[in-house]
């Protein structure tokens, strides 16, 4: 009795066999279908394996945070004896002739690779150099070189041509000789930038800054300041003109993470001036992504727009040398990786198979319908 009442709650009420007909186009149309549903399962099926990126915008409240620049770029035509790299912000923080975490190579006219030096390699070393006292150093004698004048103490001693340089860029003092200098002389230091003519130079490596506005530029000579403004010893390459054409290989803020576009990289300026300043204007954004397995990566995009600053030759009106001017936007994009939902899934798989049964369905009896008119008709033809 009970099974009775169950079976007769059946909404899908069986049709005796006996009434079935197949039919060559019903086998057709089944045998497309499957192949539809079985490539639209697949497309489905793929896009719930893989992920997808969503993402949000927020205001930035980070505080305290370093930002870090990762740069390769290449000078064909600024040897790297002359090149300098300076980074400085709207905090007042400085960071002039930065060289740790940063990587030089001498480059020839074709971009080969040429084998780097030391520094302090150069001519012929003279055996008694000049002493702090003035006189020459003698035997067991502990050398302490001159700093001409730039001494911070009375026991500071120079001991290289890049001490004495650093003592005169402290002091806000231009080195204008370097023959007259007897560390330097003794170090061939102009001797080594007459070698180096026609060299160029790859520079990369990074640098760790303070998260507010800054810039940092790569130029010719030691930078100093003088009367409040930043200046660098050009004199002492005895040169009237710099080519700061350059090429960059790659620039970016922070970590990389997947989809992220760096506008510049491989980006090339050639110079048809004498001198100049090449100026790069980097709106910087704050990003966040997080992949499906949770790991985060705090990192950044940016824009950029450019602008060249030109030079009489011989009148350096501006530095020349490249400039990255950068500025952070107070918007910050978060993305996040996730799947499509299970349900998202199983009700897209519903929705085909459903659909494509019902198409076909209507399309088969269409057609079997359609045949039945037709071959009625013929029948009646051929007895009237």
């Amino acid at each position: 009795m009970m099974l009775k009442k169950l079976r007769n709650l059946d909404a899908y009420p069986k049709i005796n066999e006996d009434f079935y007909k197949r039919t060559l186009s019903g086998g057709l149309i089944t045998l497309v279908s499957s192949l539809i549903m079985l490539l639209l399962f697949l497309s489905e099926l793929r896009l719930y394996l893989h992920t997808v990126t969503e993402s949000k915008l927020s205001v930035d409240t980070s505080r305290g945070e370093t930002l870090k620049i990762n740069f390769d770029i290449t000078f064909p035509a600024l040897q790297c004896s002359m090149l300098s790299v300076d980074a400085m912000d709207i905090s007042g923080s400085e960071h002039l002739d930065v060289r740790h975490d940063i990587i030089k190579k001498r480059i020839d006219s074709h971009g080969n690779v040429i084998e780097a030096r030391q520094d302090g390699i150069g001519s012929q070393k003279i055996e008694k150099p000049l002493q702090r006292h003035g006189g020459r150093l003698e035997h067991n004698e502990t050398y302490c070189g001159s700093c001409y004048g730039a001494e911070a103490a009375d026991e500071d001693c120079c001991n290289t041509c890049e001490e004495v340089r650093d003592a005169y860029r402290k002091k806000g003092w231009g080195l204008s000789n370097p023959d007259l200098i007897d560390q330097c002389k003794r170090e061939g230091f102009l001797q080594r930038i007459k070698e180096e003519e026609g060299e160029g130079c790859n520079i990369y490596g990074f640098l760790e800054v303070n998260k507010v506005a800054g810039n940092f530029h790569f130029a010719p000579g030691k930078s100093f300041q003088q009367s409040n403004v930043h200046v660098h010893d050009l004199l002492v390459f005895q040169k009237e003109s710099f080519n700061i054409s350059h090429r960059i290989n790659r620039l970016s803020f922070g970590e990389y993470f997947p989809g992220v576009v760096n506008p510049l990289d491989g980006a090339k300026w050639a110079q048809s001036t004498p001198s100049g300043a090449y100026q790069y204007f980097i709106k910087v954004v704050p990003s966040v992504y997080t992949d499906i397995s949770g790991h985060v990566i705090q990192s950044n995009q940016f824009s950029v727009t450019e602008h060249f600053k030109g030079a009489e030759a011989g009148h350096f009106k501006s530095l020349p040398g490249v400039f990255f001017f950068y500025d952070l936007s107070p918007i910050k994009v978060t993305f996040f990786e996730q799947h499509v939902p299970f349900l998202h899934f199983l009700t897209n798989i519903c929705a085909i198979v459903g659909g494509i049964f019902t198409v076909s369905g209507i399309l088969d009896s269409f057609i079997y319908h359609g045949q039945k008119a037709i071959k009625k008709k013929m029948e009646i033809g051929k007895y009237s």
